[in-house]
């Protein structure tokens, strides 16, 4: 059974640090044109390969359900995730960067997660997770993505476009709770210092928001420092 802040999930959190830290470190290697084809592909690779093994898990366990299908905000992220990789759309980025970035690293720090390590699902929530924050960290170091005032308001709009599908399955089974529109998690999460239900939902809007300006603030303070570095 997985515990918050237990000695698997610092572990976890210890190794996401280290990893997402190493692409800003190495970022003049992977801007090498070989070097960073490798590292997109391969990243790019390891995202959907932990989708399918997903699926495909769930499927030889007779435990398929709607509520497998990628409908979570952060199975969304992942699969564009690994299309910024591929295909280095900056149309993307801002899907990565703000909505990835938030909601994998909620997910770091309050995983709703039942397995423990070394349990498959434990890998594989956190291989996910961190992947999703360490494509965030790629284009912002390496690809140089600068994010802006209309990025952020863009994401804000892609985060309800993605909520449709979503909030679509969830009325028509009656079931499933995917990106939490229709009740909080069960396990210990950030949505349990909000409101009950409906009411999280507007105060998750107010804290998207919020979150996404930080990120924005803090990606200007970054490149700033960048740029001072390099002119030193």
């Amino acid at each position: 059974m997985f515990q918050l802040f237990s000695a698997a999930h610092v572990a976890a959190l210890l190794a996401a640090i280290l990893l997402c830290a190493a692409v800003p470190i190495y970022r003049s290697k992977l801007r090498d044109a070989k070097a960073g084809r490798i590292f997109r592909r391969g990243l790019a690779a390891l995202l959907v390969a932990c989708e399918i093994s997903l699926q495909v898990s769930l499927y030889l366990d007779d435990g398929w359900q709607v509520s497998s299908l990628p409908f979570q905000l952060c199975s969304l992220t992942l699969l564009v995730s690994a299309a910024a990789l591929v295909s280095r759309s900056k149309r993307l980025y801002p899907i990565v960067f703000f909505l990835g970035t938030l909601g994998a690293l909620q997910a770091l720090l309050t995983p709703n997660l039942a397995e423990s390590f070394p349990e498959f699902r434990y890998f594989h929530f956190f291989i996910a997770h961190i992947g999703i924050v360490m494509t965030a960290f790629y284009i912002f170091a390496v690809e140089r993505y600068r994010p802006t005032f209309v990025s952020v308001l863009g994401a804000m709009a892609w985060l309800h476009v993605l909520a449709i599908p979503a909030a679509i399955v969830n009325i028509a089974t009656g079931t499933t709770n995917f990106m939490f529109l229709a009740r909080k998690p069960s396990t210990a999460s950030l949505l349990d210092a909000l409101a009950p239900w409906p009411w999280y939902l507007l105060q998750l809007e107010a804290v998207a928001l919020l979150m996404c300006l930080l990120l924005f603030g803090l990606s200007r303070l970054a490149a700033k420092a960048g740029r001072k570095s390099m002119s030193a």
